[in-house]
């Protein structure tokens, strides 16, 4: 064939192909049979937007359902409000950035840091937004908060322990009301509930409940509180989503310092072998233990960290009850990093000259962490029972963040759970970072297109931002 034909020939091909491509435009949105004109979100800090230990308005801004609410309303999705925090510090302070800070060695590196500047405060901070808001997320909330009269009484917060919540406070609309009836009022058509994490999270974050009086919420509690909005929500015909409850190994704030994460030198492990041999040689001889072991041995190379044990069998000081960790069992990433490095934390207090193991407040010994799985497994069982029941979809969170642990890619970007530089988590790590919150949301849209025969246009994940590096 002749060059010159066989050129134009292929340009017209070209051009006629061009012609045919979809486009952003040509998408075919559709609401499905849902209605999203009146949507409301409830839930707790991950549906407010907390991000970085705090609730702050840009992160608050691209909160998972404010994010589902700008894509709903690309099929008639209604006004989405939320009870807005006018300031980058948030309220009560505590958010983190990511800076430089300089340890107990003298190294200086990249780490979470308090952000500078003044954060909103007390009385400014329970000022009533004097608006309602459709985001009725609230930072701290369990499944049986949502439904209590009163949560939101400023009077609530005085008492001991508290009857009501400082977020909520901000945005109820009565000092009698509670989360569901403030929904409720609204006539929702669509509501999207993720809730139940704080259930067993705040048990986790303590380290267990011996340390601070945190228990795991009963399951009776938690299924009547449960039932209890699901029927409420749906009792005048709107459609919904539901989300599960995340394993706890799926968060940064329990994987990121590992139980068997301590490594040590010949020198270093023959050192602390003979340590523990001349504190147990006291104890036998001294104390009057014969016998006495605590069979705990190092070596060169990676070896698990020395932790309190609070079922020690001998009735020793409780400096003295101490064991290796356990493979499977967590340490929280608040335990101190320059205690970990400097004092001996986790191995032998040469200054005291006695076994030094992580407090109980920074590890969930394998007991507790089973204690943790049970709950969260009963919990979704709940969840997705009460979902397949009403004909919700159903977000299954867990296994998301699951699969995250080794990276999930969106737009050839690879996230995953790891602390910093995952890109999903923020620098509390336990909060979703704005890009996280898209995936979520976008796990969310895929749910509800499946269930409800929608075509909701997803979010452009790389159109939010992660965590700012210096």
């Amino acid at each position: 064939m002749n060059r010159k034909y066989f050129a134009i020939l292929s340009a017209l091909i070209l051009i006629a192909f061009a012609g045919c491509q979809p486009t952003i435009e040509d998408f075919p949105v559709s609401n499905g049979n849902a209605d999203f004109t009146r949507y409301v979100a409830l839930g707790n800090s991950l549906t407010a937007g907390y991000a970085d230990g705090a609730l702050y308005k840009s992160a608050q801004a691209n909160s998972y359902p404010a994010i589902l609410a700008r894509q709903f309303a690309k099929v008639g999705g209604g006004a989405f409000v939320q009870p807005v925090v006018d300031n980058e510090i948030g309220l009560f302070g505590n958010k983190r950035i990511l800076g430089y800070a300089t340890d107990c060695k003298g190294v200086t590196s990249l780490s979470p840091v308090l952000a500078e500047g003044t954060p909103v405060g007390l009385p400014g901070a329970l000022a009533p937004v004097g608006y309602p808001v459709q985001n009725l997320g609230v930072p701290g909330a369990k499944a049986a908060h949502l439904i209590f009269p009163g949560y939101g009484n400023p009077a609530g917060l005085l008492t001991q322990p508290p009857s009501a919540n400082p977020y909520f406070v901000r945005f109820a609309s009565s000092a009698t009301t509670s989360v569901l009836a403030d929904a409720m009022a609204q006539n929702p058509t669509f509501f999207s509930l993720w809730i139940g994490n704080n259930d067993v999270l705040g048990y986790a974050l303590a380290g267990g409940e011996n340390n601070v009086g945190e228990s795991i919420t009963s399951m009776d509690v938690f299924n009547f509180a449960y039932n209890t909005l699901v029927e409420t929500l749906t009792s005048g015909g709107a459609k919904g989503v539901v989300a599960n409850i995340p394993d706890i190994t799926s968060i940064p704030f329990f994987n990121t310092v590992p139980a068997m994460g301590l490594v040590l030198t010949e020198e270093q492990a023959a050192q602390l072998n003979g340590a523990y041999a001349q504190v147990e040689n006291y104890i036998r001889t001294v104390v009057g233990i014969p016998n006495f072991s605590y069979g705990i041995s190092f070596k060169a190379g990676v070896n698990p960290f020395v932790v309190e044990d609070r079922n020690f069998p001998y009735p020793l000081p409780k400096a003295f009850r101490v064991r290796q960790a356990k493979p499977g069992e967590l340490i929280l990433l608040t335990v101190p990093q320059d205690s970990l490095k400097c004092a001996g934390m986790g191995t032998f207090s040469l200054e005291k000259q006695r076994p030094y193991g992580i407090p109980q407040n920074f590890v969930l010994d394998e007991e507790e962490v089973q204690n943790i799985k049970t709950a969260v497994a009963n919990m979704n069982a709940t969840i997705k029972n009460l979902a397949d029941q009403k004909g919700l979809a159903f977000v299954d969170v867990a296994t998301l963040l699951e699969s995250a642990k080794t990276g999930l890619v969106y737009d050839g970007i690879t996230f995953s759970t790891t602390f910093v530089t995952g890109g999903i988590f923020s620098l509390d790590g336990v909060h979703m970072n704005q890009r996280g919150a898209a995936i979520v949301a976008n796990a969310f849209i895929e749910a509800i297109n499946k269930k409800y025969g929608a075509s909701i246009p997803k979010a452009d994940i790389t159109a939010y931002p992660g965590i700012v590096f210096p």
